[in-house]
């Protein structure tokens, strides 16, 4: 890894940092939210609203597919910024 960066590119490092940080706590945040969304709308199918349980659960699970891709891509941006590190 190269130590002798700029102040320019240790800036831009520190912000894609930042956001890649950002992105993951936010996909962590709304995955859990929507995992409880999902849990609830399981609870209404097994109390006998079923139409209102499926309309939930897969609502809350289509969110938690999004976040865990939102999750992967920050990862990835990690991943992308280590290799440009690397590379320097």
């Amino acid at each position: 890894m190269n130590t002798n960066l700029t102040p320019d590119q240790s800036d831009i490092i520190k912000e894609r940092l930042r956001q890649a940080r950002l992105s993951f706590n936010l996909a962590l945040a709304t995955t859990a939210t929507c995992a409880l969304v999902g849990f609830c709308g399981i609870g209404l199918v097994l109390i006998g609203k079923a139409p209102e349980g499926t309309i939930t659960t897969t609502g809350g699970l289509s969110a938690t597919v999004y976040c865990l891709k939102l999750a992967r891509d920050a990862n990835d941006r990690l991943d992308e910024l280590a290799k440009d590190l690397n590379d320097d």
